[in-house]
Order: structure tokens, then sequence, then C-alpha cells
């Protein structure tokens, strides 16, 4: 399966570590963004990547070319940044079948090849992994009903009143349907095109899109505490301890 991956984003939130280079190239404990994204996909066998790039494209197309870790990346070249929806439908051309999608400023460690396989085994629309938030910060996501059988039934992106504390987070298996909503999606009051707004009409439409719970962690990396938080993820997961100079020490124990 590919696996379209969203790198287009300038990053201005964590300025000054974007000034002189796109977001999904800042490092995370010594290590590209984009590369937790590229290594976790290809831990779920992914067979291709198309990578949707904008601001300094260059630096990421000249950095990793046309493979990672053997894995064929086709770049597609998102003009404006103008929504999610819209950087999805600059990969249409090179998605022909069932896809993955992920976000690639997200940092995940969790159960995504659940995703996969529901996608595969129920020949769902879309599978989604989703995830509870504290109810005070549900707006600041798309937010999920689901009804009685995991199925979502409704997607509200960043509610002033939330329906529930069951988000989205960065990943996505769809079929190409999903690129049709997308073509039919209207800008938004913030002058966007939604992927929520896609995925709502998806489900309007009909289709069935399944709600997989997250088993583990993520963090969309959007700011520089963000950022921190990932490190000491990853750090925690890697086995390693904090030592008084705030370097990592290992522990002498496998993560």
């Amino acid at each position: 399966m590919k696996a379209v991956i969203l790198a287009a984003g300038k990053g201005t939130r964590l300025r000054p570590l974007t000034e002189d280079k796109p977001k999904v190239l800042v490092d995370v404990d010594d290590k590209p963004l984009i590369e937790y994204a590229f290594d976790a996909l290809i831990d779920i066998g992914v067979d291709e990547f198309v990578v949707v790039v904008g601001y300094k494209k260059e630096q990421l197309m000249e950095r990793y070319d046309d493979a990672y870790r053997d894995v064929p990346i086709t770049y597609a070249h998102q003009r404006e940044q103008l929504g999610l929806a819209h950087a999805l439908l600059t990969a249409e051309p090179y998605i022909d079948d069932d896809f993955m999608l992920m976000l690639g400023d997200n940092v995940f460690d969790a159960n995504l090849g659940d995703v996969v396989n529901r996608q595969a085994e129920e020949r769902a629309d879309a599978a989604f992994l989703v995830e509870e938030v504290p109810w005070d910060e549900a707006s600041r996501y798309g937010v999920c009903d689901t009804n009685e059988y995991g199925e979502i039934t409704r997607v509200v992106e960043k509610p002033d009143d939330p329906p529930s504390n069951l988000v989205m987070t960065g990943f996505y298996t769809f079929t190409p349907a999903i690129f049709h909503a997308c073509h039919l999606v209207q800008p938004s009051d913030r002058g966007e095109y939604e992927l929520p707004d896609a995925i709502d009409l998806l489900i309007q439409s009909g289709r069935t899109i399944d709600a997989i719970r997250m088993d583990g962690w993520r963090i969309d990396v959007g700011y520089p505490e963000d950022r921190e938080e990932a490190e000491r993820r990853i750090t925690d997961r890697d086995g390693g301890v904090e030592t008084a100079d705030g370097t990592s020490a290992e522990t002498g124990t496998q993560g």
C-alpha cells in the first residue's frame, strides 16, 4: 500500500527553527521529524511514499532524493498552503488504490498496523486512528462522533462546543473516494479546504468509516514545547534516563 505524507507546511509556530528549513526537517532527538513518519510507515509495510512538499521543498527533495531505506519516494508539489484537503488533492495523480495518509509533523508510537488491517479486512471506505483527549482540549482538533459499531458518524473541525472528546490523530487509511470528496469541499471560515469537511461528505454519502482507538501515544509537533515532549517520550521509550545536565544516558535496558 502507498502512503501519502503531508509535508508542505511552513511551521510558523516552530519559528525560529523553521526559518531556514521546512517543518518536517526540524530535528527531534537528533532525527528529522519526517523520518519518524517514514520509519513508522515502513514498519507496517508501505511500498511507496508520496510526499506532498511546499515550503523550501528543495531541501527535502535533495536530502532524500528518490528513496528512503529503499522505499521509493514520489513528490507532489502543493504550491499554496490552502488546507489539508487541498494538500491531499496534489497527491491524487499518484494514487489508484487504498492508501495510508500521515501528517508529517506527528511522532507516533502506536498501533498504526491495526488501522491498515481494518481497511484491508473490512473494506471500509476509510479507517482512522483516534484518541480520547480531555474535554477542554477537544476543540483544538477534528472531533468525531461514533455509533455503537465504532463507525464514525460525524466529524467537526475545531468546534466551539465539541460533541465528544474523541479526536482524529494524524493517521488514516482511505479509498480513492476521498479525492472526490476533497474536490467538493468549500473553503472554511479560515479560507482553507479542510480535510474533516471532506470526511464529513464521505459520511453523508453513506460511506463507512471505522474508528480505531489508539494504543500508545503520538505527539503533534506544532510548538517548541511539543518538540520537547516528543523528545522526552522517545528517550523514555528507548530506555534512556535524563542526567543532571539535561542530556540522555543509556540505562542498559532495551526499549
